[in-house]
């Protein structure tokens, strides 16, 4: 079954892709949160970015390279469940909060070590799928 969009298709396809994107949204959501009482502050928020930023790039390129992973699974996670868990807001809140050395830091640490994430979740995917590079 193809999952369609929200706005196309029949109506039970787009339901199907709501329903989808919102029970990954609320398992994401929790998993932010419990990320962010196990590290609490600016690294909770690191780590929670860089690992959604990981499994996105694992994400995406395993489906590029292999496809194994059905559209509704991709939306599920990738839009549902890590959308949830990522947190660009509280990046900025905190990192505008911190001392100037700091917020530079978080800054260049969370854009750096994001790409570096996917990056690594990209390179990931191709080994595990033996994909040909992009």
């Amino acid at each position: 079954m193809s999952t369609g969009t929200l706005t196309s298709g029949p109506l039970l396809a787009r339901i199907e892709v709501l329903a989808l994107v919102a029970l990954g949204g609320f398992a994401g959501a929790n998993c932010r949160y419990a990320v962010s009482l196990a590290v609490p502050g600016l690294g909770g928020t690191l780590l929670a970015n860089v690992g959604g930023a990981f499994l996105l790039g694992f994400v995406l390129y395993e489906s590029r390279y292999a496809g194994s992973l059905s559209p509704e699974t991709r939306l599920a996670v990738s839009t549902g469940f890590l959308s949830s868990l990522t947190t660009y807001s509280t990046f900025a809140l905190q990192s505008a909060q911190s001392p100037p050395l700091v917020l530079v830091g978080n800054v260049v640490a969370t854009y750096a070590l994001g790409f570096a994430a996917v990056a690594a979740g990209r390179a990931l995917a191709r080994r595990s799928t033996r994909g040909e590079s992009a």
